[in-house]
């Protein structure tokens, strides 16, 4: 195992911030993309599966509009062709928990398996993809130590939701999160943990962002929750194109995986890079009164709100990595917004969750903020759809108006 780990080096938090060039040549990237929206002549698949596949044909090729599962699949395909291995697994992982991935497709009369990825050049490396049993501690335990075996290949472990990821706990505290303080040992382990508030009750909402936040130190792990595939894409490249290897924990979307916003350019793969913090570009920077910081998908709740209520002096930036923190990058666009009194850290998740505790720890102007989220609770979220749905809104409120603090009213009208 020492040889496969030879040439990797060992690193400080402030290099785990250097820039990783992501990028990757269009030829090569239509190549990978008309692979995997072609289907093999012949052979019968399901029509919905034939309809998928042509959908991505043209999201490609004609409106350059990616979602966010060709997003995923042009990175794992991207990195195939340099050489790199993938392997995800998880309980629902070949289709994709919320039927948006469809790594492997099934012909109808003879369920044989068809997984595109591999059929993209005759050196690529090898995508495999399995269903696991309902055991979060045994899965994620196999793959740490499949990661820790094979440091070049992508190894990815997918919750059905981010809740069921507590199962592996033992996992997470003792070696993701502790090893290579312990005993020196780097790991590459990629987690995606589905995390968003829509209204599915307290088991289906929250992948706990606030647990693995407590337990970032130093230089021991990243933490991401990004907003656009183009982002994703790189993330899942910086993961292996770097020189070492660190525990990778996302939190992926679930509505955001067809949200008509979430979507990237080809040249947004092609030519950019992870970014960390996504400043608004929408905006006037003049004009903007309130800047509002966020993270993952409650972006998209606040961007319709704004667009409903028609303001133009709200900014609203997205924090993509949470650790390393981009404090630099955060304090260089509070000051580039001269004329905005009014500072706004938006979460939707309640006080005593989410990423406002860790952003007290790790960010020096964290005691600038007016603080926007639903209010202490021992529940992650509510088990009524309608009372979810009207604690998110007054989060949402508050956001645009800083009268309606939900933490001083009743949190359930009388």
């Amino acid at each position: 195992m020492a040889d496969e780990w030879s040439g990797f080096e060992n690193v400080r938090e402030w290099e785990m911030m250097d820039e990783v060039d992501t990028s990757y040549n269009r030829k090569k990237l239509d190549r990978i993309a008309k692979t995997i929206t072609s289907l093999p002549e012949g052979k019968k698949f399901l029509r919905k599966v034939e309809k998928l596949v042509g959908d991505r044909k043209k999201m490609y090729f004609e409106s350059d509009k990616l979602d966010w599962a060709m997003g995923e699949l042009l990175a794992y395909g991207s990195l195939l062709e340099e050489g790199f291995g993938v392997r995800m697994s998880g309980q629902d992982v070949e289709r994709g928990t919320f039927s948006h991935r469809h790594g492997v497709m099934k012909v109808e009369e003879s369920e044989e398996e068809v997984l595109l990825l591999n059929h993209i050049s005759k050196d690529q490396g090898m995508f495999q993809i399995y269903n696991s049993l309902l055991s979060e501690y045994a899965v994620v335990g196999f793959d740490y130590g499949y990661a820790m075996a094979s440091p070049n290949t992508l190894t990815i472990w997918e919750a059905q939701f981010g809740d069921f990821s507590n199962g592996a706990q033992i996992m997470i505290d003792q070696y993701i999160s502790a090893a290579e303080d312990k005993w020196k040992i780097q790991n590459g382990l990629v987690m995606f943990l589905p995390h968003g508030y829509e209204g599915q009750g307290a088991e289906h909402s929250s992948a706990r962002m606030e647990r693995y936040l407590q337990l970032c130190a130093r230089d021991n792990m990243y933490v991401a929750d990004v907003t656009t595939p183009a982002n994703m894409f790189h993330l899942l490249r910086r993961q292996m194109k770097s020189n070492f290897r660190k525990p990778l924990i996302v939190f992926t979307p679930k509505s955001l995986l067809r949200h008509p916003k979430a979507v990237s350019g080809i040249k947004e793969m092609t030519e950019g890079r992870f970014r960390e913090v996504i400043d608004d570009e929408t905006v006037k920077v003049e004009k903007v009164k309130s800047l509002v910081f966020c993270t993952g998908k409650f972006y998209y709740d606040l961007l319709a709100e704004r667009e409903e209520l028609g303001r133009d002096d709200v900014a609203l930036v997205r924090v993509e990595q949470l650790f390393p923190l981009p404090s630099e990058q955060m304090k260089a666009v509070i000051k580039k917004y001269k004329k905005a009194d009014d500072l706004v850290w938006a979460q939707e998740e309640p006080r005593n969750m989410g990423a406002w505790s860790h952003l007290m720890m790790h960010f020096s102007d964290a005691h600038k903020f007016r603080v926007a989220s639903r209010r202490f609770y021992a529940s992650p979220a509510a088990g009524s759809s309608v009372r979810s749905k009207m604690r998110h809104q007054q989060v949402i409120d508050y956001v645009f108006d800083k009268t309606k603090d939900n933490m001083t009213r009743p949190a359930v009208k009388k």
